[in-house]
């Protein structure tokens, strides 16, 4: 992801998470604020949004800020400080999807079966990642985002939500629930996570369903990548379990 799609992504997240917003602010903040969000370098984007919130502790902005800096860290691989960013937005504002999905959606991707934490980690983005799915259907369009622009970010983050729980349950050895999940975000979707078509289709062959373990794999081959051969080697291994017709 380019700084400049990260920022573009950012503003049109925030508007959505300021609708209803009436508190005024004075230009300064509201010029800092802006600042922000148009600085495309990442060290200056960290210099100004830890400014900002040193600043401007108590801001009805400061809630887009720690979003703003979480996906900065996030671009920069970062784990602690997108962690410690989510934590500070979501106790100012619990419902905001961007965090809960992305978040969500991280934790089982870096999951380590040997930390610590492991199992609370998998419990804190499952919980993420099914509040997201509650509260993106009542999520209120702001009048400066279009009818196809909202319901393409709606449908974007329900995607990263169902993927988030579908790599949950599959770190669980859950593979039905994970296959469920997964079927939501890559059966409609033109654009699939190619480790999401992977894991389904290790969903499907430990269900005993491997014709449909092939066709998930083979989605999966044709898209480049790290996982590119070991799809291509899943699809033909799933072939040949695939029971002769009668």
């Amino acid at each position: 992801m380019q700084s400049g799609e990260m920022s573009q992504r950012e503003m049109q997240m925030d508007n959505v998470n300021r609708v209803g917003q009436s508190e005024p602010v004075d230009p300064k903040q509201e010029a800092a604020y802006k600042q922000f969000f148009r600085a495309n370098e990442p060290a200056k984007k960290i210099q100004l949004g830890t400014s900002f919130l040193e600043k401007y502790p108590k801001s009805p902005y400061a809630e887009a800020v720690d979003v703003g800096l979480m996906n900065v860290y996030y671009d920069e691989r970062d784990w602690k400080n997108v962690y410690a960013f989510a934590d500070s937005a979501l106790a100012l504002k619990p419902d905001d999807i961007d965090v809960l999905a992305t978040v969500g959606w991280l934790i089982p991707h870096i999951y380590h079966p040997d930390d610590a934490d492991a199992d609370q980690q998998l419990d804190k983005a499952e919980t993420y990642a099914k509040h997201a799915i509650e509260v993106i259907p009542a999520m209120a369009k702001p009048p400066d985002v279009t009818d196809a622009e909202f319901a393409a970010l709606k449908a974007q983050k329900l995607i990263q939500a169902h993927s988030a729980l579908g790599l949950v349950y599959f770190r669980r050895d859950d593979f039905q629930n994970s296959m469920t999940e997964l079927q939501q975000s890559t059966l409609s979707n033109p654009n699939p996570d190619a480790t999401d078509l992977y894991v389904l289709g290790v969903d499907y062959e430990n269900l005993k369903r491997f014709a449909d373990a092939a066709a998930a794999y083979n989605r999966c081959g044709q898209l480049a990548g790290p996982l590119q051969d070991r799809c291509k080697q899943g699809a033909d291994a799933a072939k040949a379990q695939v029971p002769p017709s009668k």
